[in-house]
């Protein structure tokens, strides 16, 4: 039985033909390559002209280069995600108990627990880039449309959130005519984050045969 492996995320599936489209990323069959008996792929859907030599990067390119390098092999990606994605949680749980319970001191923990999201968001977005462009070549597949867009989603209800709050200290009190969608934005922001999340451990966990 042949053996194709996808091109964009490494899954490998058994048989005929390649899938219409790969179970874990989205992308179409023409990413997909026969796998050779040592597992490689077979000359001849490789064939071709030598690539030409890439030209002189400047230092500023070979320090990007160096940083990122480092960033993708070091695992930044799946570190850093595990900070705002432990923490959210636990600020949309404070919203929603110190909007239904008026409770002043699980207004601020929400609050600061926000921040913190914010805070180590940049981190997570360029860490998640440096990975999306050094394993999967920067492929705009559904799953990873639908993943950026979870992610900038998830960001910018956090940043309204973080100086909706600021701006209106009693946005989470017991009257506020608008405190039902402050639970909105921040739902959202979870919820998104949740789906980011799902498909970021599909695409590691789902790459087998």
């Amino acid at each position: 039985m042949k053996k194709w492996q996808c091109r964009v995320c490494g899954y490998i599936h058994a048989g005929s033909e390649p899938p219409a489209k790969c179970p874990v990323c989205s992308a179409d069959a023409s990413e997909f390559y026969e796998m050779g008996p040592e597992g490689d792929e077979l000359a001849s859907m490789v064939a071709g002209k030598p690539s030409a030599p890439a030209p002189a990067k400047s230092p500023l390119a070979q320090a990007y280069e160096a940083l990122t390098d480092h960033i993708y092999k070091n695992h930044l990606h799946p570190i850093t995600v595990h900070f705002p994605n432990g923490v959210l949680p636990a600020a949309v749980i404070f919203v929603g108990l110190a909007i239904f319970f008026n409770h002043r001191g699980l207004q601020e923990a929400a609050y600061y627990n926000l921040i913190f999201v914010v805070l180590t968001m940049p981190v997570v977005l360029f860490s998640g880039y440096v990975a999306w462009h050094k394993r999967y070549k920067g492929a705009m597949t559904q799953n990873f449309a639908i993943k950026i867009g979870c992610a900038a989603i998830c960001t910018v209800a956090a940043v309204v959130a973080v100086v909706w709050r600021y701006s209106d200290p009693t946005i989470m009190d017991a009257g506020a005519p608008d405190r039902w969608l402050f639970l909105l934005v921040n739902v959202v922001m979870l919820a998104t984050a949740g789906l980011a999340g799902h498909l970021g451990g599909k695409m590691v966990f789902d790459n087998r045969l």
